[in-house]
């Protein structure tokens, strides 16, 4: 027998049960701070990780072979120097909000110790994040980093942990899984310390999650549409959607999926995405490269995520000058058979054209179905009752004007709050469809001062029906007889 063998389930276990009895004892330490002490650190935390955004991009890239270094290091700094900014001034903990005129206090009160799962497309900006977000509202956090990016994930949390420790943070209110395993990052989720799972873009992880019977964030991926609308600006559409599509070679889980196009303006939009560097594949050259996109078993291939336009051509053996930016297919039709009609972490679009607004409505809808995300959706118009309509009836978590997807989405070009994690509550899948921030892990207490009297509601009080008599009446008696005479029946039944 061969005792030396290592089973790093095991180890992995052990190792989840430690962080998290840790991880809450640190917790309860934080829950005495105060929304400035806790403000100081996430400064401290962002401030020290922001030296180090280039290089962690670069490990990034290098280490998960997905995507783009340099989009990578706006993400980076996008995290840790433009979010700061936005958590700046605000209440997540202790008094929250204070009515004196109605006499009521709204207290927000730290959820407790999170598990965090970050993906590999983007694991240093959404691990800066979740910790950035987690510290500023008092919760306590711990990582299970994604196996393709163990030691990238691990870097840029060693770098904050001794930041945050630095600037009084308890030890152990950051922490990370150093031996990763399934095995140990069920048992992080099902412990009795750990409080609420945020699992950003894992979803082989998400049903045991589900299982732990904790809430969870989850924030999956896309299979988001586009609909570029008649009375679109047509060329600025077209450039919002090839920016986004093509940042980070497509792994941003809010990348637009499709376009679906509006009959009328079909062949200026056509025309607009050839000039800017895309390619048309003809029908037998997107059968080659879909064929590509999945393996026999239905599961996506994940050596092609994060790939360039240029390389996939070469891979599929298409035709396309050197400088494509992205290839599109034509399709028809919505089906789960159909590898266009998913989701997919690469500069490739599937492309539908409708002949008005309500058949792309239609079109749209049966999109974002597909693969029940219900993630985000952009429409390009400058017709308001269009865009209203679009709003009301779509199965989406959130719905964007005139802007790039992935911009859009993350706040950067709208006025969401900026976020790495994005809910996909809308299908189901999670408690939230928002763009995550503190306030989603808080809960509220409410505080209620007495203000009336229940007599002068004028429904009477209590103590009427106390006093109008002490002694039963002839109703309470029968129904006391009644009762009596069950229970003697019961007990006869019963000696028989």
């Amino acid at each position: 027998m061969n005792l030396n063998i290592i089973d790093n389930d095991l180890l992995s276990i052990q190792e989840a049960r430690i962080l998290a009895e840790n991880a809450y004892e640190a917790q309860q330490t934080m829950a005495t701070f105060t929304q400035d002490k806790l403000d100081v650190i996430v400064e401290r935390i962002a401030e020290e990780v922001s030296k180090h955004a280039k290089e962690l991009a670069k490990m990034s890239a290098n280490e998960t072979d997905y995507g783009k270094w340099e989009d990578k290091y706006i993400k980076n700094r996008f995290a840790c120097e433009y979010l700061p900014a936005h958590l700046r001034g605000m209440k997540c903990v202790g008094i929250v909000d204070k009515d004196d005129e109605k006499q009521i206090m709204d207290i927000g009160v730290p959820m407790g110790v999170l598990v965090s799962l970050c993906p590999a497309t983007s694991p240093v900006s959404t691990t800066i994040y979740n910790t950035l977000i987690a510290i500023k509202s008092g919760n306590a956090i711990i990582f299970s980093p994604h196996p393709r990016a163990v030691q990238t994930i691990a870097k840029v949390l060693d770098i904050m942990i001794q930041a945050a420790e630095g600037y009084g943070l308890p030890e152990g209110a950051i922490s990370y899984l150093q031996t990763v395993t399934k095995s140990g990052t069920i048992e992080l989720m099902n412990h009795k310390s750990t409080a609420l799972i945020m699992n950003t873009g894992v979803p082989d992880m998400l049903d045991y999650a589900y299982q732990s019977g904790k809430p969870v964030i989850y924030g999956g991926a896309g299979n988001g549409p586009a609909f570029i609308e008649r009375t679109a600006n047509i060329n600025q559409a077209v450039l919002d959607i090839i920016a986004s599509k093509t940042f980070d070679n497509g792994v941003a889980s809010a990348a637009e999926q499709a376009v679906v196009v509006d009959s009328a303006v079909e062949p200026q939009v056509r025309e607009a995405f050839k000039k800017n560097g895309a390619y048309f594949m003809t029908e037998d050259e997107a059968a080659r490269l879909g064929k590509l996109f999945y393996f026999k078993d239905g599961t996506l291939n994940p050596e092609l995520s994060g790939k360039c336009a240029k390389d996939l051509a070469k891979w599929a053996e298409i035709p396309a000058p050197d400088d494509v930016k992205l290839l599109i297919a034509e399709q028809r039709w919505v089906a789960m058979n159909n590898p266009y009609s998913k989701g997919k972490l690469l500069p490739v679009l599937a492309y539908y054209i409708e002949d008005d607004w309500m058949n792309a409505c239609e079109k749209c809808i049966e999109l974002l179905l597909t693969e029940r995300q219900g993630h985000t959706l952009v429409i390009h118009s400058n017709d308001p009752e269009v865009i209203e309509q679009f709003a009301i009836k779509k199965p989406v978590g959130r719905m964007l004007v005139n802007t790039p997807a992935v911009f859009g989405s993350m706040g950067a070009t709208t006025n969401l709050f900026p976020a790495m994690t994005l809910g996909s509550g809308s299908a189901g899948q999670g408690i939230t469809s928002d763009n995550v921030s503190p306030k989603n892990l808080t809960y509220i207490r409410k505080v209620g001062y007495g203000v009336r009297r229940i007599e002068q509601l004028g429904l009477g009080t209590p103590a009427d029906s106390v006093n109008k008599s002490n002694t039963l009446s002839d109703l309470d008696i029968n129904s006391l007889q009644t009762l009596q005479k069950l229970l003697e029946a019961a007990l006869a039944n019963i000696n028989k």
